[in-house]
């Protein structure tokens, strides 16, 4: 008996197993354009101008510290240095020196790392961490030498004064938390200015002052986050002390200068500038 074989119908040619579907056209193109967005968005982000950095600072200390004339990338780059009470800094002087930085991503923010050949023997190391209301910052613990000049650009009594001497700061356990409207701050900073100099008055030197920055309770945002004293040190003739704190932001300071008797007459016009005259002293109030 003659076999008899059937056939399936097919509608189009069967696949082999485990053969790959042909994309079609439009998704192609379509993969090509999402491949190209992705690489200009990480061009970007890997070449991105170290403007933005300037603009980041600038708007986390609300303008008082200025990266000028930057160059170079976000991660690695140099700018020029400024302090400034207002909102540009023009006139304030910079760092004799450009200050420059690298920047290393990390799993929990990033690593900053700045270091300027005038005022820095090792670089500052300060880890960054970026929220969405306010930015944390903490500083190894350093020493940083400064121009005293540099303080001419915070305004009021800073550019009256016109200090000439030797700037020495030191961190210790520095933490700060940098937010739209306040600024948090814990930890220690020791400012010593040695053999200073005003062009208010004809001794030279007038003294050397030590100022003492402390931070507070951080998570209590109502608190004074930090507080500051002033004082002199053995050997000065204008004799400063006060304290101040700061909260909300602003600083607010208290004080008075005296002269030593024996540097009276040479430091009466000076007493007479840099605050409100009460007999012997002059009181000097901030904020």
């Amino acid at each position: 008996m003659p076999r008899t074989f059937f056939a399936l119908p097919v509608s189009r040619p069967a696949l082999r197993a485990g053969a790959v579907r042909p994309l079609r056209p439009a998704r192609i193109w379509a993969w090509a354009g999402a491949g190209a967005v992705l690489g200009g968005l990480l061009a970007t982000l890997l070449f991105a101008p170290a403007r933005w950095l300037a603009a980041a600072t600038a708007r986390a200390t609300q303008g008082r510290v200025l990266l000028q004339e930057t160059q170079g990338t976000l991660w690695q780059g140099s700018a020029r240095l400024v302090l400034a009470a207002g909102q540009d800094g023009r006139g304030a002087p910079a760092l004799p020196s450009r200050v420059e930085w690298r920047l290393r991503p990390r799993l929990t923010g990033a690593q900053l790392e700045l270091q300027s050949d005038c005022c820095t023997t090792t670089p500052l190391l300060m880890q960054v961490q970026a929220g969405v209301s306010e930015t944390h910052v903490s500083l190894a613990d350093n020493t940083v030498q400064l121009p005293s000049a540099l303080l001419t650009g915070l305004g009021t009594p800073w550019n009256t004064l016109q200090l000439q001497g030797v700037l020495q700061a030191q961190t210790h356990g520095l933490s700060l938390w940098l937010g739209l409207d306040r600024v948090n701050f814990q930890g220690r900073v020791e400012a010593r200015l040695q053999q200073a100099s005003t062009r208010l008055s004809t001794l030279n030197p007038v003294g050397s002052y030590l100022v003492e920055l402390s931070g507070n309770d951080a998570s209590n945002s109502s608190a004074n986050t930090a507080s500051l004293t002033l004082s002199s040190q053995p050997g000065s003739s204008l004799l400063l002390q006060g304290k101040g704190f700061l909260t909300g932001g602003r600083w607010h300071f208290s004080g008075d200068a005296r002269a030593d008797p024996a540097a009276a007459s040479a430091l009466d016009n000076l007493l007479n500038i840099i605050g409100r005259r009460e007999g012997e002293r002059s009181v000097i109030t901030m904020g």
